[in-house]
């Protein structure tokens, strides 16, 4: 048996805790660490509930570094380093503030006592990445996982690349950015969504539940939507800043999904939100490259790169029930067999063996 800890600074979408869960589902037993509440209400194992800043000028500070990022995205993931002075005390200052409350849960927990040690985003708790040096030092394996826009946005933490193990990803275009990748579907229960339900609606419901919207393209997919109405009665629903279950409950009622199309710095493919509508048999609709649409076993994805796109493939479903039933179907089919825990948790552990560390 395996004693597997995760630290994240956050349960980004879930899928932290999906690892945590899937380890201690499979026999192995995992802790979850986050920094910080996520405000979505996702579930959380072990909370430091730490602030994030949210006063006006770390707000302009982080739109003015996104800005700058997707104006010069690199071809490989950048190492980070503070922009200026300002930043660098803040990253030291934050560091101390923190020490007691991580010494102290490493203790109450024994955190200590875990083997293998993932790094999801590839964050320490501490920017210098003194702690994960530290278990390194200890005999500890370092996993790192990349997800989101970690690599396209933040970069590596170079003391925590340097240590790592073995390096991991769930998104595809990750696999351009550093070398020396491994692809992992992240893990998904589908047990716990709630169960489709046919509205008696006359009118086809399209969904789109976008965490970013600039990420996503909701702008691109809200005009599209604006032709579409003028050809055909449908009913669009938009899901934005609501509790988990809330976006379940009303995703379940809907004939069609949109995750993203056309977004800017939100990589291609799709995300959880995605992931939740093809496993309720619904028919998601995403963008993709050539090379990620051929390359992803049995794609059960509708794909739209632009609006044209996605108004033909959106003009298709509505008029097709039996289309959208055969998409539907083969989504939870496939959901199953790629993202459920069974299948990840066997090509997680391949992976360990294959770089000793099992």
């Amino acid at each position: 048996m395996l004693k597997i800890l995760h630290i994240a600074p956050q349960n980004y979408a879930g899928v932290p805790y999906d690892f945590y869960k899937m380890h201690n589902a499979c026999g192995d037993t995992s802790r979850l660490i986050t920094f910080h509440k996520n405000p979505l209400s996702f579930p959380e194992d072990i909370c430091l509930e730490l602030p994030l800043p949210d006063f006006s000028f770390a707000r302009l500070w982080r739109k003015k570094k996104m800005r700058l990022r997707e104006s010069n995205t690199p071809a490989k993931a950048p190492i980070f380093k503070p922009k200026n002075i300002l930043e660098s005390a803040y990253f030291a200052l934050n560091d101390f503030l923190k020490q007691n409350l991580v010494e102290e849960t490493i203790e109450k927990y024994n955190l200590n006592e875990y083997d293998i040690i993932h790094f999801d985003s590839g964050l320490d708790f501490y920017r210098n990445a003194k702690q994960a040096i530290k278990w390194k030092k200890m005999g500890k394996k370092i996993v790192c996982c990349y997800y989101g826009s970690d690599l396209r946005l933040r970069g590596l933490i170079k003391e925590v690349d340097a240590i790592s193990d073995l390096n991991i990803t769930s998104e595809y275009d990750h696999l351009y950015l550093k070398n020396g990748l491994e692809y992992l579907f992240y893990p998904y229960n589908v047990n716990e969504l709630p169960e489709r339900r046919r509205h008696l609606s006359h009118k086809i419901k399209i969904v789109h539940s976008p965490t970013n919207r600039k990420y996503k393209g909701t702008d691109l997919i809200l005009s599209v939507i604006e032709k579409i109405k003028k050809e055909t009665d449908i009913e669009f629903i938009l899901l934005e800043n609501m509790s988990r279950d809330k976006v379940l409950a009303i995703k379940s009622e809907c004939d069609i999904s949109i995750d993203q199309v056309g977004g800017t710095m939100g990589g291609t493919g799709y995300g959880k939100a995605g992931l939740e509508t093809l496993a309720m048999g619904i028919p998601t609709i995403t963008n993709m490259t050539e090379e990620y649409e051929s390359w992803l076993p049995e794609n059960p994805f509708v794909v739209a790169n632009n609006g044209d796109e996605l108004f033909l493939k959106l003009s298709l479903l509505i008029s097709d029930e039996v289309r959208r039933n055969d998409f539907g179907i083969r989504g939870k089919i496939w959901v199953q067999k790629y993202h459920g825990y069974e299948s990840v948790n066997k090509r997680l552990f391949a992976l360990y063996k294959k770089y000793n560390i099992v």
